[in-house]
């Protein structure tokens, strides 16, 4: 595996301390742990995602989702079932999980719901209209009757 020095980078920047963490995560990142429960992330349109997570032998009580700042957190704890039997093979994995995602700014959680074992997190980008681009109408200046110049605007 390579290892990647970005202390240079860090030492000329300010305020990018999430970006920071966000490339340290990425680049120690054990594959084993995070593989378990297997996800898909969607993009539905511009503004829409999708997490669907196969969470087969999880019920609604054994699932929590929580959003913390820009961090999206789904952990299982599975009830073991009291069982009379013995299992000759045990393939379904019911163990606890923590599943952690870096949500964008201004990606809010719409919904969730659990389905045929599948957990589907709906995602929606909620842009604020003060950080929405805006149209800026162009004034021009006339004079009126060799009197002082009138702005007037133009349709935009």
């Amino acid at each position: 595996m390579r290892s990647y020095d970005l202390s240079p980078l860090f030492r000329s920047t300010v305020g990018f301390d999430r970006l920071s963490r966000l490339l340290e995560n990425a680049t120690t990142g054990d594959d084993a742990a995070s593989s378990y429960p297997p996800y898909n992330i969607e993009k539905l349109d511009d503004n829409a995602y999708r997490i669907t997570m196969a969470v087969a032998g999880f019920g609604l009580d054994d699932l929590s989702i929580t959003v913390h700042q820009n961090s999206l957190i789904v952990t299982g704890k599975a009830n073991k079932p009291e069982t009379s039997g013995q299992f000759l093979h045990r393939g379904i994995a019911g163990r606890a999980f923590e599943r952690r995602f870096q949500l964008a700014d201004f990606i809010k959680v719409a919904n969730a719901s659990l389905l045929n074992g599948l957990l589907h997190i709906d995602l929606a980008r909620e842009v604020p209209e003060a950080m929405k681009p805006r149209a800026i109408p162009i004034e021009t200046a006339r004079a009126v009757n060799g009197q002082t110049p009138v702005l007037t605007q133009q349709a935009a």
